[in-house]
């Protein structure tokens, strides 16, 4: 046999081995089972992997747990107070929902978690949460506090740069629990007050159909 022949007759007999090896792997990755992290979302539900317990501090000094909340929806966002776009942008948008909620949004506790307790101290998220909203509510803690309920929350943050200016990258994700502290639904970065508000209000009146 010519050996051009038999080269090819080779690289194609590889070739469809490495096809079929594709082809197994993609089936298994397809039925391989899949974390679910929302619940009750446009008629879908599936075990919530979001939220959980958390005790940390306010801007008053005072100590605060997530069962402090309960009966009331939380909207929880973590980022912090140095971000120069991102999380200003995000917690504008997250009272102006609240306010177009009207008095319903009374039952809606808007919650501002940082990711930076090295530099939000209570003393500067004292400052930093009226900028906002007169019932936001901004938490900190120390290193493991945050990092727990981080992990809760399955939100990422980690530390850009060194010296006292540096950033925190993170995900910017607001996300909404229901009056038993289990969640709801989230809203992307970049979610107007408009769509966060209709939202919420469909969350809500669901949550009253059923209660």
């Amino acid at each position: 046999m010519p050996k051009s022949l038999f080269a090819r007759i080779v690289a194609l007999a590889s070739a469809a081995i490495a096809l079929g090896l594709l082809i197994a792997v993609g089936v298994r990755l397809w039925q391989a089972p899949r974390p679910s992290i929302a619940v009750e979302e446009k008629g879908v539900s599936g075990a919530a992997l979001v939220g959980g317990p958390f005790t940390l501090t306010d801007q008053h000094g005072k100590r605060i747990a997530d069962s402090d909340f309960r009966g009331r929806f939380m909207l929880v966002y973590f980022g912090y107070s140095f971000c120069p776009d991102v999380c200003p942008t995000d917690l504008a948008a997250m009272a102006a929902a609240i306010d177009r909620l009207g008095p319903e949004g009374d039952r809606v506790q808007p919650i501002f978690i940082t990711i930076d307790p090295e530099r939000d101290t209570v003393e500067r998220l004292a400052e930093y949460a009226p900028l906002f909203h007169p019932r936001l509510v901004a938490l900190t803690g120390t290193s493991a506090e945050i990092a727990e309920a981080g992990r809760a929350y399955r939100v990422y943050y980690e530390k850009a740069g060194d010296g006292p200016d540096y950033l925190m990258n993170h995900s910017g994700i607001v996300y909404l629990m229901d009056p038993d502290g289990r969640f709801l639904t989230h809203f992307p970065q970049g979610t107007s007050p408009e769509e966060m508000a209709l939202k919420i209000r469909s969350q809500m009146s669901d949550v009253r159909s059923q209660s």
